[in-house]
């Protein structure tokens, strides 16, 4: 029996998986995140703990002789989130997370600290990773900065807990912008850029292989005869694709979750920093992808659920089971910027083209559509990288909608797989990982496909409207811009 947690922005997540790759039993525990100034977005790496906690105690409660029999554990996590530690492994301060904007101005001074960063990391400077956030508290709060003496990510803040290990893995470690994609290794020069050693650094391991093992107390908590082995693990995405078995190079899913994921596997380090398209390395090893990402999906349509006080569900329940065509209203999904193609800390969302005659049903739609279209955005970018997709598998939360999956389908112009359990990837591909590093089974074979739900094909009638729609979306987004330029100091607020 293995066990997968996905430290989420929104919640954790538990999935026990057995040998036969059956999920057993999943449960959850929910986080909020603070957003004390504009552009700024935080969580406190304790409520990560809590929620841990909380999660794998449901699941004792619900299946305990399962949970006794676990043997591997496998970590996945939101990336890019700087938990910064002192001497005695205590958070010194709120987490800064993926989607926070507020080191914009850190990103060009980070790049011209090390003007080979693009080089080595295969990444443009964003303000969602993890080197320029070191910058801003050096700038910001000095005193912070001083104390640090580790530098971790989500999931690598929970292992430690966990197991009292300082690991990460390669996948997860490539989206700090310290890492050597090509070499798999830390970079003197990039960790010199943010004036931080190796020494701040945690122990690097492939996903795939073991990174500690679970501390006694807590395995006699849940009633496991012996100490399970934790995995290396991976960020969430690079643990998405084990899940649904996006592990050979050429094969991809396109992620439905807070935020939105376009991502390729590859066999070989293949960037394309002009386009904003990341490139990172795999939760296997020898083994790299590219991926676009948005960072506003079904936190686009969560937004909109709560001005009007509805259910996301609902509102999407609401337009039936398959679209009719593009909104006759405008959507920019850029409530919290944008990274792929854009790379606009900045940018922020807007509806344009309403009217007296447009509902709350024409609002939703614009949100899937702007969305969509976004999506379409980072499938540009990989293309111009030389990437083709032929098909996609469809993970994530926004997955459970068939009406989405259509837009998206037809938008991308390839059929989408949903898989059996497509909710749970992250932590379902976590636990896979675990299974690698507990048995020791080659990982490739562990992450095969699984089984499919439904296939999406794109609506053929409808591609030339939703073309159309495309244009002129993207013709927005020098407007969207030019409205933000009186908003760009927001990001850089003074500490509190």
């Amino acid at each position: 029996m293995f066990l997968g947690l996905d430290i989420g922005t929104s919640g954790v997540k538990a999935v026990l998986v057995d040998g036969d790759d059956e999920v057993v039993a999943q449960a959850g525990a929910p986080l909020t995140v603070s957003r004390p100034h504009p552009g700024w977005s935080e969580q406190d790496p304790e409520d990560w703990w809590t929620a841990t906690l909380a999660a794998v105690d449901r699941l004792k409660a619900e299946a305990p002789a399962a949970l006794s029999a676990v043997t591997g554990i496998g970590l996945s996590g939101q990336m890019h989130g700087a938990t910064l530690l002192d001497a005695a492994d205590r958070p010194l301060r709120p987490a800064i997370l993926w989607n926070d904007g507020r080191s914009a101005a850190e990103c060009a001074a980070f790049e011209a600290a090390c003007p080979r960063s693009r080089e080595i990391s295969g990444n443009v400077a964003m303000p969602g990773f993890t080197a320029p956030k070191l910058l801003w508290v050096a700038s910001h709060e000095p005193e912070v900065f001083r104390q640090v003496r580790t530098v971790l990510l989500p999931k690598d803040f929970v292992r430690l807990r966990l197991s009292g290990e300082k690991v990460s893995d390669m996948s997860d470690a490539a989206g700090t912008l310290w890492l050597d994609v090509a070499a798999r290794d830390w970079s003197d020069a990039l960790l010199a850029a943010t004036g931080l050693d190796r020494r701040h650094m945690p122990r690097l391991v492939e996903g795939s292989a073991p990174g500690g093992r679970l501390g006694g107390e807590l395995a006699r908590r849940w009633g496991m005869a012996r100490a399970p082995v934790i995995a290396g693990g991976g960020g969430d995405n690079a643990a998405s694709a084990c899940g649904v078995g996006a592990v050979a190079p050429g094969t991809g899913f396109v992620s439905l979750g807070t935020s939105g994921v376009l991502f390729v596997a590859t066999d070989r380090f293949a960037p394309n920093t002009a386009g904003a398209v990341h490139a990172f390395c795999h939760a296997l090893p020898d083994t790299w992808h590219q991926m676009g990402v948005i960072l506003s999906a079904t936190a686009s349509l969560d937004w909109l659920a709560g001005l009007v006080a509805a259910a996301p569900g609902d509102l999407v329940g609401a337009l039936g089971e398959r679209p009719a065509g593009p909104s006759p209203v405008v959507f920019l999904p850029y409530l919290s910027g944008e990274r792929t193609p854009h790379n606009d800390a900045a940018v922020r969302g807007m509806f344009a083209g309403l009217g007296h005659e447009h509902g709350r049903d024409d609002l939703v739609r614009a949100v899937l559509d702007g969305v969509a279209f976004a999506l379409a955005d980072c499938a540009a970018a990989l293309a111009a990288a030389g990437t083709r997709i032929d098909r996609l598998t469809a993970v994530g939360g926004g997955s459970r909608s068939l009406h989405w999956l259509s837009i998206v389908a037809t938008v991308l112009g390839v059929p989408l797989d949903v898989p059996v359990d497509g909710e749970v990837g992250a932590a379902f591909g976590a636990a896979r990982l675990g299974r690698a590093a507990a048995d020791g089974e080659d990982p490739r074979a562990v992450c095969r496909p699984p089984p499919i739900r439904v296939t999406v094909d794109p609506e053929p009638g409808l591609a030339p409207a939703y073309a159309e729609a495309l244009a002129r979306w993207r013709s927005l987004y020098p407007a969207a811009r030019g409205l933000s330029d009186n908003s760009r100091s927001d990001n850089q607020v003074a500490p509190r």
